[in-house]
């Protein structure tokens, strides 16, 4: 498990009818925010603050097809030939980050091949990087400096 410290949040946060809204930069716009929204912020917050990651070369709620199926990753972070690098999966905070969630994950990279493999649920956090030569997953214990 990878123990992260969130920065301080400094979130754009509106209340319109009975919803609250948050502003994601990424998307350039106001989105609910649920809890699994204020984990996928605050992740976004802490790789671009916190480890110096170019928020030009992360795409927020990424639409894939599997099969007919239409999924959307929620941050994918691209190298700077714009390949994906890594994948992130977001959960709230009361979801367990189970072998399911980890299923979820690699089925992404099924169709968005990358290096990385991360799921957090804001309290827990777990990174694979994906060992080529040995065709397997390895857990690492911190999230790799970007290119």
């Amino acid at each position: 498990m990878i123990a992260i410290e969130f920065p301080t949040p400094d979130f754009k946060i509106v209340k319109e009818n009975d919803k609250t809204l948050i502003f994601d930069r990424f998307r350039k716009r106001y989105v609910i925010l649920t809890p699994e929204e204020w984990v996928r912020q605050n992740i976004l917050n802490y790789l671009v603050k916190t480890l110096g990651y170019q928020a030009s070369l992360i795409g927020v709620e990424k639409e894939i097809y599997l099969g007919e199926l239409k999924k959307r990753c929620d941050i994918v972070v691209y190298n700077r030939a714009m390949q994906p690098w890594m994948i992130i999966e977001c959960k709230e905070m009361e979801v367990q980050l189970t072998q399911a969630v980890l299923e979820q994950i690699i089925r992404y990279h099924m169709v968005l091949p990358a290096a990385y493999l991360v799921i957090t649920n804001g309290v827990n956090t777990f990174c694979c990087q994906h060992m080529v030569a040995e065709q397997e997953w390895q857990f690492i214990s911190q999230l790799p400096a970007h290119l």
